[in-house]
């Protein structure tokens, strides 16, 4: 969300521009966070249940090779859309050059904070926590705190500059509260029912978990597969977070991956897109997004790595 903004303003002169929002949803709001915890929040959660933090530099390969083809495709995409741009938008594109500028620094000391407070105010590091339920809500606490301290030490004139609005959150935050409300039965449906469902293996925790992520949120999904693997009480080789790793792994790549297969498989997604769409870009919609771009440029990636990696 950081980053939408400046590549719009980079890209402003250009005609053709959706395809890069596209790969944008797809390698920055989902692939690129594949790493550490904080990268996206099914990894996060995982982290939460014990799963250690440098052990998800275990999927540095699937990383390298999702991320490494989307660049590739985008670099080839990009290259054919820009020999079709109009010779005008070439030359505006050329000659009205504004340098990138970051004003309000004083955010990166905020934003500092939130990553703080997400990897460390849990139960793993403040033992007290599970003394008493309200503690549980201090990370949210001290993120609400940055939010506030940024409101209040940024000049309004900062926001107005870079276009900033509310509104693609209030977006996100109204689509999303359905989602959590309408997949609650489902998710319970399948925690009662993790063994009758027949998934045992990595293979079948990739596609179930990333089908599920497509379409309702990747971080529950992950949650409800990784209390399904819990429930088959698999005990044998290299145990992580509870569960085989082969299963762990399974279930956050899956669940990342996927997560960009549609515009509500993962917060950001739809933000983005709201965002794009504020400043003119007109967004396919959703299922044009799924037969234009997920379904013809990201699955077959993903397919591929589950064929090689697991």
């Amino acid at each position: 969300m950081l980053l939408i903004r400046p590549v719009i303003q980079i890209n402003k002169e250009r005609t053709f521009k959706v395809h890069t929002i596209l790969f944008f949803i797809g390698i920055i709001a989902n692939c690129g966070g594949l790493l550490t915890p904080l990268g996206d929040p099914p990894l996060f959660m995982m982290y939460l249940r014990g799963a250690p933090f440098a052990w998800f530099f275990n999927l540095s390969l699937e990383w390298l090779i999702t991320n490494g083809l989307l660049l590739l495709i985008y670099f080839l995409v990009d290259s054919y859309y820009h020999r079709k741009e109009p010779a005008a938008a070439i030359i505006k594109d050329i000659t009205q050059i504004k340098p990138i500028k970051i004003e309000g620094k004083l955010n990166f000391y905020w934003l500092a904070g939130v990553v703080i407070s997400v990897a460390f105010l849990n139960e793993q590091y403040l033992g007290f926590i599970k003394l008493n339920h309200y503690y549980r809500f201090i990370r949210e606490a001290s993120i609400l705190l940055m939010a506030y301290f940024s409101i209040l030490f940024t000049p309004r004139l900062t926001r107005v500059s870079n276009s900033f609005t509310w509104e693609p959150i209030k977006e996100v935050a109204y689509l999303f509260l359905g989602i959590f409300i309408t997949m609650v039965p489902c998710l319970i449906y399948l925690e009662k029912n993790a063994r009758s469902l027949g998934v045992t293996l990595p293979h079948q925790f990739y596609y179930f978990s990333g089908m599920l992520s497509s379409f309702l949120d990747n971080t529950p999904t992950a949650v409800t597969f990784h209390s399904l693997a819990l429930g088959l009480g698999e005990h044998t080789g290299i145990i992580v977070a509870g569960i085989p790793e082969e299963i762990l792994k399974a279930i956050c790549i899956g669940s990342v991956f996927f997560g960009s297969m549609t515009y509500i498989g993962n917060g950001p997604n739809f933000m983005v897109k709201a965002v794009a769409e504020e400043n003119n870009i007109h967004m396919p919609h959703f299922f044009s997004y799924m037969y234009k771009f997920s379904l013809i440029v990201l699955l077959p990636i993903f397919v591929i790595v589950q064929i090689l990696m697991l």
